[in-house]
């Protein structure tokens, strides 16, 4: 049920919708699309295992086509590691403005109804290096149970990706007590397993 929810979250209320306004940036995407993203096996070397490819799910949730995102392709899966259930979510194609597409992303969380901000965003840089994420704490509300949901959101120019976990065994955690570096660290060894180069 949890790993319900989490996909409820983010492909509901346009969670990747870039598109939606026109001021058409110029995030540096002249070069064309440079990356995919793939639906791995197995995340963070293997911690997480596929219980569900759910790309067909939310690639009806995501327009092909926005004001700020084009010819956009979008794959999904949610995995399990014991209590724990994550999802991942991305898109690829051609991203006019990456940071317009992170705060559409993080923005279209909240539309629901349903999921408050519990901890708000922050830039993190992984620990190992590398581009930052975007990283915060929402809290979903589905039948009067209250659910924690920490995430991290990334775009480049060609690729967008978010990255959200339950854990069943803690349903309602204190957001407050999540050590979202640590969450950084994972989502981006996660980015690096799933964004593969074109050709």
């Amino acid at each position: 049920m949890a790993g319900m929810l989490v996909i409820g979250t983010l492909t509901s209320a346009g969670a990747f919708r870039s598109g939606g306004d026109s001021s058409g940036g110029s995030g540096g995407s002249a070069g064309g699309p440079k990356y995919r993203i793939t639906v791995p096996q197995t995340l963070a070397g293997g911690e997480y295992k596929l219980a569900k490819d759910i790309s067909q799910q939310a690639a009806s949730s995501v327009p092909h086509d926005g004001a700020n995102a084009h010819d956009i392709e979008t794959v999904g899966g949610q995995y399990s590691s014991g209590t724990k259930s994550l999802v991942m979510l991305g898109l690829y194609g051609t991203i006019d403005d990456p940071e317009t597409a992170v705060d559409h992303t993080i923005r279209g969380m909240t539309r629901d109804g349903k999921t408050e901000v519990a901890v708000t965003d922050k830039e993190f840089t992984p620990s190992e290096g590398g581009d930052s994420l975007t990283c915060g704490v929402d809290v979903r509300t589905e039948m009067g149970q209250k659910v924690t949901l920490p995430f991290c959101v990334w775009a480049d120019s060609s690729t967008s990706g978010n990255v959200a976990e339950t854990d069943a065994a803690h349903l309602a955690k204190d957001p407050q007590s999540i050590d979202l570096q640590a969450f950084a660290d994972k989502a981006s060894k996660i980015r690096g397993e799933v964004r593969k180069p074109l050709g």
